[in-house]
């Protein structure tokens, strides 16, 4: 396609009726954004809320468990010297 015929081309694009926009175009594209933005906060809701349940669920095992202590032994020493 040369130069001549994207022009004539784009020309006839430009020359035709605009197509017929539906005219509750607007109410429903903010009643889709309202969902949209209803979903989104809902869902950081529920995120943030089960982050803080991890929090606390990891508080209440490391409190309860105390893994940074060391386990007791099992096998007694050797007694030497008496």
């Amino acid at each position: 396609m040369n130069r001549s015929e994207r022009e004539n081309a784009a020309r006839r694009i430009m020359e035709r009726t605009p197509p017929v926009v539906p005219p509750d175009l607007c109410a429903r594209a903010v009643r889709r954004g309202g969902r949209l933005l209803r979903r989104r906060r809902i869902a950081l809701r529920l995120l943030w809320l089960l982050l803080f349940a991890a929090a606390v669920a990891f508080a209440v095992w490391s409190l309860t468990v105390r893994p940074w202590v060391e386990p007791p032994s099992e096998v007694t020493p050797p007694l030497t010297g008496w």
